[in-house]
């Protein structure tokens, strides 16, 4: 459990949990290297890729059975893969705060399933999970496209297909780490009498992180599209920012 509690906060106070983009020095490693570079950037995307992570884990929060943690997981990949290759091959992008927005109110979603509210809160029934996992796995590869899209993949129709299933294959092995990992974790803590006592409370903090992933994105995108609207442009806003941080270092060294 404090595994589980551990990533959840971390998801919550770190102070640059929604600017997991590509970084230069992964450009760079792109344009000077293969295919291979390509497959270890999926992986370590995905091993950093905290929505992605906090949506996996609420999908097999519950599950028991290796068959049952076999045919969701799938069926995730499944969609992720899809919308991963074929927007990115095609070129369909959109505003990845916004990707990134949807994909926190995924979680949201998982975990407020998991805790029963669609039957107690709102006196339905649950959606049927296999159609929303796959739909949310769509959602989740568009956001994986937005990223790989930054990255140079070729002129060549051949190498820039090549290049986006090597970097699919990361991720999926990333993937794989992860989960395992997890269900050690869930494993290990369900033959604990604390697992029934705070499942429940685990899932409202995956809630509560995910929702303030969704502000994070939210502000994120209104200064993508308004940056007039706030008085000063990106440039200044980033500068506002770095004063911030360079603030808050000084004043953890009083």
């Amino acid at each position: 459990m404090k595994a589980i509690v551990f990533l959840l906060l971390s998801v919550i106070f770190n102070g640059t949990i929604y600017a997991h983009g590509i970084s230069e020095a992964d450009i760079q490693a792109m344009i000077d290297g293969g295919n291979m570079h390509y497959l270890w950037l999926g992986a370590t995307h995905m091993l950093t890729g905290y929505d992605h992570l906090l949506f996996l884990l609420g999908v097999v929060f519950f599950l028991t059975t290796a068959r049952d943690i076999i045919k969701f997981v799938t069926i995730f990949t499944i969609g992720h893969s899809i919308t991963l290759i074929f927007a990115t091959f095609m070129g369909i992008n959109a505003n990845y705060y916004l990707v990134d927005a949807v994909i926190a109110i995924s979680v949201i979603y998982k975990a407020f399933d998991n805790n029963g509210y669609f039957e107690s809160y709102l006196g339905v029934k649950s959606p049927n999970l296999m159609l929303m996992v796959f739909t949310f796995g769509l959602i989740h590869g568009f956001g994986l496209s937005t990223r790989l899209q930054q990255l140079p993949l070729g002129e060549q129709d051949m190498d820039m297909l090549l290049r986006i299933i090597s970097f699919n294959v990361g991720v999926e092995f990333g993937q794989i780490a992860a989960l395992i990992m997890m269900l050690i974790v869930l494993t290990w803590w369900r033959k604990s009498l604390s697992f029934d006592k705070f499942s429940r409370i685990t899932n409202h903090a995956l809630m509560f992180a995910d929702f303030m992933l969704l502000l994070m994105q939210l502000h994120g995108y209104t200064h993508t599209v308004n940056e007039e609207d706030f008085g000063f442009n990106r440039d200044a806003h980033e500068h506002v920012h770095e004063h911030m941080q360079k603030s808050s270092y000084k004043h953890d060294e009083l």
